[in-house]
């Protein structure tokens, strides 16, 4: 046998409990990858029928759908089960954001001149990576929504909005059964959770 520094082994020479462990790993990592292939054959089939439900419902009203984003949730009749189809775009920042970050220094040296110095670690706080070395989009983009009336603040917003990349979209599909409280529970099919 070989093992993981890719050494051939005699079987013979092989502890039987080494045996048993991967014929166990060896086992289970077959049903796995099937679970895996038939969780994937689900999640495009259920996509490919809710993108057609939403054609086919567009349609009856004379309405060209564009594309496939969009979030949809959808309802059984009687209000049991429900699924939700979400789209999230995973973003980034390009080199703009540097040009925003010098803006925003710029003002903030300019507003806080004789103040406390809490106001530029709130801001600051927006730029700071985590452990991966990226910058939190929440934070970033969340500063867009501050209405500050100052040119130098107005042009560093605007660099954010430019430099938004969107790198990738993942689609998911959740399905949910209502409890008799009301409230939904998400049927689990993330092996990992």
């Amino acid at each position: 046998m070989v093992d993981a520094q890719g050494r051939l082994w005699p079987i013979g020479s092989i502890k039987p409990v080494d045996l048993a462990r991967n014929e166990l790993v060896l086992e289970n990592m077959k049903k796995a990858t099937a679970m895996s292939e038939s969780l994937a054959q689900f999640k495009g089939s259920v996509m490919a029928d809710i993108e057609a439900f939403c054609e086919l419902s567009a349609e009856k009203y004379g309405a060209q759908l564009g594309g496939k984003k969009g979030n949809v949730t959808l309802y059984s009749f009687d209000g049991r089960y429900k699924m939700i189809r979400s789209i999230d775009d995973f973003i980034t920042f390009d080199e703009r954001l540097q040009a925003a970050k010098v803006l925003i220094d710029d003002c903030l040296k300019r507003w806080s001149e004789g103040s406390d110095a809490n106001l530029r670690t709130i801001v600051n706080d927006a730029f700071q990576v985590d452990k991966a070395g990226r910058i939190n989009t929440n934070r970033v983009l969340g500063l867009r929504r501050i209405d500050i009336q100052d040119e130098t603040w107005q042009r560093a917003m605007e660099a954010i909005s430019e430099s938004v990349q969107v790198i990738s979209s993942k689609a998911y599909v959740r399905f949910y059964e209502r409890q008799p409280d009301g409230s939904y529970r998400q049927l689990n099919l993330n092996i990992a959770a």
